[in-house]
């Protein structure tokens, strides 16, 4: 972790700084609230532990035991070497806007020196933080942020004489978003995308709370819901809601072979036998045995709702962007295919693929990985 600094040069004789000084310690806080994996090494004031390198390398330090070096018995600990752990990546960079008024409005209105105002007012802070290669110093992404604040003020006056006697009255309110809470918020959202960049996850799940994406429902409840609940939405719409199915391939079965079971979890009636086309590593196009499975499905969509399960190579770990993006191309290829066989497009659906925050495997026997299910009918 290098250091945050203030680079907006804003200061003021009465109050000091008007942005945080501790831009470092916020986001330090921000890893540590990610937690999990994620583990965070000190460089921003390790005065104590050099302090303390110090006098173990003039062998001053002690843990009030004796320890034996070279077969002698001292008070001092004896040091090797390498206990301090490197580092693999670093944050570093600062809090570089700080825009007063950037937007105001308002009005006033008097009848004899009484009567109500009111005006509101924007402000905005910027952060720029990047996130360094420990070893080659190389940047591996860059984030600029920023934040707008709205402040509003409303009040009443009445300035005048009543009888003998000056009577100024002011009433009314005003307030404004915390500006340093504002800060720490831009500074851990930046946070969390530099260690996704790193990570290769989606932050999206992080930025927010999402109430509805795991209900409080036992696991096997919770499945069963994801699965009777496919979307609706054309196969050209790259998006449909998380679930998981459930499902095994015999051992020794290959790509586009379809399997003996049924893959359940759509709406109308299952097939007698669950198909599988499949895509090889990193590739979109259908193979001479993928074209032969879409001409089941073609057949057995003239009958009823089929379901066709697309797999891959389970040793695809892919970025989501990257995931999503290979994916809506496979899609689109067994679409285009299955149009070319009479069936409507309107017909098609995709009844599951992953979230983009779902970053699982889901296995579909040994080798292979499920990415997407699709219905069909005619």
């Amino acid at each position: 972790m290098g250091d945050v600094k203030d680079y907006t040069g804003k200061y003021s004789i009465n109050e000091g700084n008007a942005i945080t000084q501790g831009g470092a310690l916020m986001v330090y806080s921000a890893l540590g609230k990610i937690g999990g994996p994620l583990r965070i090494a000190e460089r921003f004031d390790p005065t104590v532990a050099e302090r303390e390198l110090a006098y173990t390398d003039r062998r001053q330090l002690g843990d009030g035991n004796a320890h034996e070096v070279n077969g002698n018995r001292v008070p001092w600990l004896p040091y090797f070497g390498g206990t301090i752990t490197q580092s693999d990546y670093y944050i570093v960079g600062g809090i570089t806007e700080l825009n007063y008024n950037i937007r105001s409005g308002g009005g006033e209105i008097q009848i004899n020196n009484i009567g109500p105002k009111a005006r509101v007012f924007t402000q905005s802070v910027a952060v720029d933080l990047r996130i360094v290669d420990s070893r080659s110093l190389l940047v591996i992404k860059t984030v600029s942020l920023t934040k707008q604040f709205s402040g509003y003020e409303i009040g009443a006056d009445v300035f005048r004489f009543f009888g003998t006697d000056l009577f100024d009255i002011n009433i009314g309110a005003k307030g404004q978003e915390p500006l340093q809470l504002g800060i720490r918020t831009a500074l851990e959202e930046a946070t969390m995308r530099l260690v996704a960049a790193v990570a290769k996850v989606d932050p999206a799940a992080c930025m927010g709370q999402r109430l509805e994406t795991i209900p409080d429902l036992p696991a096997d409840k919770l499945r069963g819901r994801a699965l009777r609940q496919p979307a609706n939405a054309e196969v050209a719409i790259p998006s449909a809601p998380a679930g998981q199915t459930s499902s095994s391939t015999p051992a020794g079965a290959s790509l586009n072979q379809p399997t003996g079971t049924d893959r359940g979890g759509s709406s109308g009636p299952a097939s007698d036998a669950g198909l599988q086309i499949g895509f090889e590593f990193g590739d979109a196009t259908l193979t001479g045995a993928g074209q032969s499975v879409l001409d089941r499905v073609a057949q057995r969509a003239a009958t009823g709702p089929t379901d066709l399960m697309i797999v891959a190579r389970d040793t695809e770990n892919w970025d989501p962007a990257k995931r999503d993006s290979l994916l809506d191309q496979r899609i689109a290829a067994v679409v285009s295919a299955l149009a070319n066989r009479g069936v409507p497009i309107g017909g098609i659906t995709v009844a599951w693929r992953p979230d983009k925050s779902d970053t699982s495997i889901h296995r579909d026997g040994p080798g292979f990985q499920e990415i997407a299910k699709i219905q069909v009918r005619k």
